[in-house]
């Protein structure tokens, strides 16, 4: 109640009863009294008082509740210890208000603060010592309100140099603190909640935040310099001895919670970059890697123990990068990626510790998974070095294929893992990369374990996007391969899966062309499964496999769009999933909209049968429904009606009638600018396509909806312009039919006629038609203006802008024309230049400098050359801008931009000409004030005229 009726609201447009809110003497009693309320209430409603206690702050603090501050500070600064934990919860919900606050919008928090920060640190000083359960919730409390305090933004006028060494003083010493020993009697998967591993969480989470966003030189914003170079100096390497001997503590086997161990990694990772932190880190570097991280990396029992009862659980987990169990491994093996990377001696280590591993025959299988693990962890780095590069062939052949048949599933899988980690690496004997395609495709289709299925599913999609012969190999056997993916997805239910038959449809469409009615059949069966189970509401996982297998079948109909017979037949089953998702209720299938309207209009890219054509009335109907926030989404179907099948379109009233209310619903009710675009062009797509077939009846509305949109007022120039556009095209479809319908047009507190605000409108606008097709039917659209027989009066007023205007837009065709033209051989010759050797590595004396500080440097150094080409860089801004892309509308084709299409530069000339000819005054009334360039740009706008018109001739323009 509190969340929904405490803010004050005002009744709706045309209602005259307020609504409901709860009455200001009951929220001041509320105010008076919720504090006190959550510090004495039962642990089982605290949480719902806390989160009122949050929405009243969000509503009114400061303005109506400045006294919190002094509440809560009552409760903190009592002996009485009972009221600490009820009051920290208090002001947490006030830190939490304002934690992604911009800097200049927290100081009513920071205000506060200045009163709570102190006792809070004196309050954590005074209970460290005390590891009592009571005492250590009210720390993990504290240590949740700084960590929300400086997240996103550090209050360098509130923790000063002197504060925050009294805080890292208690981070350190929360995080070096032994936990009792009594917790080791609970059970392992429950020691997480614990307070005592929370305190340790946030005191890191902390830590790690403060020394990657504020406290590490060369990867911070200015305002943070002199505090990065402060935290580096004076905390990092101390409190990375801390981490370093919790890391330890795990190597030596005693419990450590996942996200602790995490959080150290993600430390140590940061002080890779530095030469000091690295410095004090380098004498245990190899005993991190191969004592810690190596067994990280290494299969385990709690992994053995999830495979045997629920393999499909272990690939989700697996594939589950924020999985609790997984967050440590993958930490670590970030860590090591980078120290590989950056530092020396990592690289060359590791490899030769795991190459013995795998020559041991009498090694340890689990051993050989982290071996093989870590190698492949470390592809990217190892394909980048012409040493390893050269020797992976020989290790793929010597160490991974054998496993590929191991009787141990994780071995099998892990082998397949790795051939998709190395699938890029250039292959020199053409056999060895045969037997890794068809050693995968083995494991793919006949082996017996799920999880060794889905691994070599990814590795065979992987090697035969990067290798052109794996393609060819795999070829003959799409049919199972394909049969099997579909199997795999049916399930395990992995989205990853819907993915790689995607690629795959991709890679083979003219073999999935046999099997594409089979497979879209597949796959409408297991969206409808996956809809209809029970636990699809509350599984969200659900929710993006579905979307996968539609984006699948998405696919497969964008492939098969040259065959035609083939899209026939798929058209029913997409109807059916289409239907599935439209027939239930908005709320629960509003996400799959997107993807069944893509669906719908792969189907209308060629010819709209009749059943398409009774799909726009169902939508219509979904429409109503306040669906606007889809009419984007709908767009390119409508606009597939309008195009496709232009003679069915007309045959039926009906039809017109039910896109043109979508586009005035749109257009009329506050749908957004960006809908309401769509809608503008829409409605240009139907004049321009429609022209000479007989819509007359129509005009009038188009134009009357969209100049009472501009008449309301626009904010951004794209809807102006779009509007405009509308009666632009009315003027291409039929100038007197325009004319006529903006002279007996009137809309109330706009005493100016109609016509003479348009026209006046437009000659402000012009310079924001932007991109191909907006100038050029701008252009048109002037052209005819000025052509006009009987001129409107306002003519008169902008003659001598008309001219101007135009050549404006040519100018801007030019560079458009020219850019399309643009060579991109350089860009080609980049993407195939052979791989050189990288090297990332830092002395060990050097910092890591990120690209953005360097920039930063070089921008903050003096060089008395600022300003002195500004207005070049602008104009050069301009065009590219707008001049090398077109406008995202410009992808609703219309028959103006079709290759026979009204050429503008003719058809101005054209209408120029017959002005120059049939109205001499007129003409010099145009043309007067042009200026010598200007003069010079029209001839050269003649002269381009003449030669397409010659080209035009000749059949080759």
């Amino acid at each position: 109640m509190v969340n929904q009726y405490w803010q004050d609201r005002e009744p709706s447009v045309g209602e005259v009863v307020f609504p409901f809110n709860i009455h200001e003497n009951d929220r001041q009693q509320i105010r008076d009294h919720i504090v006190e309320g959550i510090i004495r209430c039962p642990e089982s409603i605290r949480a719902q008082l806390t989160m009122c206690l949050r929405a009243i702050i969000k509503h009114d603090f400061p303005g109506r509740w400045a006294t919190i501050v002094d509440k809560i500070n009552m409760f903190l600064q009592s002996q009485n210890s009972g009221s600490w934990y009820g009051s920290l919860l208090a002001l947490y919900q006030l830190v939490k208000t304002y934690e992604y606050r911009k800097a200049n919008e927290r100081e009513p928090l920071l205000a506060a603060m200045q009163i709570f920060l102190p006792r809070t640190q004196q309050l954590m000083s005074q209970l460290l010592a005390n590891a009592t359960i009571f005492s250590v919730l009210i720390q993990k409390q504290i240590l949740k309100i700084f960590y929300a305090l400086v997240q996103y933004s550090l209050p360098l006028q509130l923790i000063n140099n002197t504060v925050m060494t009294q805080w890292m003083e208690i981070l350190r010493a929360v995080m070096d603190r032994d936990v009792p020993a009594e917790t080791l009697e609970v059970d392992e998967d429950d020691r997480p909640e614990l307070a005592w591993w929370k305190c340790k969480k946030w005191a890191l989470r902390i830590i790690t935040r403060l020394f990657e966003r504020y406290g590490s030189p060369g990867n911070v914003t200015k305002e943070y310099y002199e505090f990065a170079d402060f935290f580096l100096k004076t905390y990092a390497v101390g409190i990375q001895q801390v981490l370093l001997k919790v890391v330890d503590q795990h190597r030596q086997k005693h419990y450590v919670t996942p996200r602790v161990l995490q959080q150290c990694f993600n430390y140590l990772n940061q002080s890779l970059s530095h030469s000091v932190t690295w410095k004090h880190m380098k004498p245990h570097m190899q005993t991190i890697c191969q004592e810690v991280i190596f067994p990280l990396m290494c299969y385990k029992d709690e992994d053995e123990k999830l495979w045997q009862e629920d393999p499909y659980e272990y690939i989700r987990m697996k594939f589950n990068l924020y999985d609790d169990h997984a967050l440590p491994a993958t930490a670590a093996q970030s860590f090591l990626c980078k120290a590989a990377r950056k530092r020396k001696q990592v690289l060359p280590q590791m490899m030769e510790f795991c190459h013995q591993i795998l020559m041991d025959s009498s090694a340890d299988a689990r051993r050989k998974d982290g071996a093989l693990h870590s190698i492949g962890a470390l592809a990217e780095l190892l394909l980048k070095k012409r040493l390893y590069r050269e020797q992976m062939e020989v290790m793929l052949q010597n160490y991974v294929f054998p496993l590929l048949n191991s009787p141990m599933g994780y071995l099998r899988a892990r082998s397949c893992w790795v051939l998709h980690c190395f699938s890029p690496l250039r292959f020199h004997d053409e056999l060895v990369l045969r037997n890794a395609v068809e050693l995968v495709k083995q494991d793919l289709i006949n082996d017996g374990e799920m999880p060794v299925k889905v691994e070599a599913a990814i590795a065979l999609q992987t090697l035969v996007s990067n290798q052109e012969q794996a393609k060819l190999y795999i070829r003959p056997y799409i049919r199972p391969v394909m049969q099997e993916l579909l199997h795999i997805i049916k399930e395990t239910e992995n989205d990853d899966l819907t993915n790689i038959i995607q690629k795959m449809i991709c890679e083979y469409n003219q073999e999935v062309a046999v099997i594409a009615v089979d497979m879209t059949q597949n796959l409408a069966e297991i969206f409808t499964r996956v809809l209809q189970s029970e636990e699809y509401e509350e599984n969200e996982d659900k929710t993006v496999m579905a979307l996968g297998i539609l984006s699948t079948i998405d696919t497969i109909l964008t492939v098969m769009e040259d065959h035609k017979e083939i899209t026939q037949q798929l058209e029913g089953i997409c109807l059916q999933v289409i239907g599935l998702v439209l027939q239930k209720p908005i709320i629960g299938m509003a996400e799959f909209y997107e993807e069944i309207l893509s669906l719908a209009f792969g189907l209308t890219c060629q010819s709209v049968s009749p059943q398409m054509w009774q799909l726009l009335g169902v939508l219509y109907e979904v429409f109503q429904h306040d669906c606007f926030d889809y009419f984007t989404d709908m767009m390119p179907l409508l606009h597939n009606y309008v195009t496709v099948d232009t003679d069915m379109l007309l045959s039926n009233p009906k039809h017109l009638e039910v896109i043109y209310n979508m586009c005035k619903k749109v257009l009329t009710v506050d749908a957004g600018e960006d809908a309401e675009c769509h809608a503008a062009k829409l409605l240009e797509v139907i004049i321009l396509q429609c022209r000479g077939r007989g819509i007359d009846q129509c005009i009038p509305l188009f134009v009357e909806t969209v100049l009472e949109r501009l008449m309301r007022g626009v904010k951004s120039s794209e809807l102006r312009t779009m509007c405009l556009q509308v009666a632009i095209a009315a003027l291409y479809y039929n100038p007197a039919l325009l004319i006529h319908t903006m002279d007996n047009m009137h809309f109330p507190h706009n005493p100016q006629p109609i016509t003479a605000h348009f026209i006046n409108q437009w000659m402000n606008d012009t310079e924001f038609f932007l991109g191909l097709h907006d100038r050029k039917m701008c252009i048109i659209g002037l052209s005819v203006l000025m052509d006009l027989p009987s001129r409107p009066a306002m003519l008169d007023e902008v003659s001598a802008q008309i001219i101007p205007s135009i050549l404006l837009l040519f100018l801007g065709l030019k560079h458009l024309y020219a850019s399309r033209l643009i060579n991109k051989s350089d860009l080609l010759a980049h993407a195939r230049a052979q791989e050189e050797d990288e090297n990332e590595e830092i002395p060990s004396d050097e910092d890591e400098v990120s690209e953005n500080t360097m920039k930063q440097q070089q921008s903050s150094m003096p060089t008395g050359l600022e300003g002195v080409d500004d207005d070049d860089e602008d104009e050069e801004d301009y065009w590219e801008d707008d001049g090398f892309e077109g406008t995202p509308l410009e992808e609703y084709s219309t028959p103006l931009d079709y290759d026979n299409g009204e050429d503008e530069y003719q058809f101005f000339t054209a209408a120029l000409l017959r002005i120059q000819n049939a109205d001499a005054a007129w003409y010099q009334r145009l043309t007067a004030a042009l200026s010598d360039d200007q003069k010079k740009q029209l001839q050269d706008i003649y002269s381009i005229s003449q030669q397409r018109r010659s080209t035009a001739a000749k059949g080759q323009w």
